[in-house]
């Protein structure tokens, strides 16, 4: 899927609401920014809820890592 959008003068641009619905990309969803050379790339970071019952850690390790990540914010 290609979309073209434009920059604004503040560096902002908005990604397209078809792209944003295949990715669900929604608000307050994080995403990482990187370039690939010429490319920027934007990366879904998932959050607690994408994770939910995927992980091994125990329900203490959780907590510990939750509480990390509270204080990184």
């Amino acid at each position: 899927m290609t979309e073209e959008v434009v920059v604004t003068r503040r560096g902002q641009t908005t990604i397209p609401a078809p792209i944003r619905k295949k990715l669900g990309i929604k608000e307050g969803v994080r995403l990482k920014v990187e370039t690939e050379g010429e490319k920027v790339v934007f990366t879904k970071i998932p959050s607690l809820f994408d994770l939910a019952g995927t992980s091994k850690l125990t329900r203490e390790e959780a907590f510990q890592l939750l509480d990390k990540m509270r204080e990184e914010e």
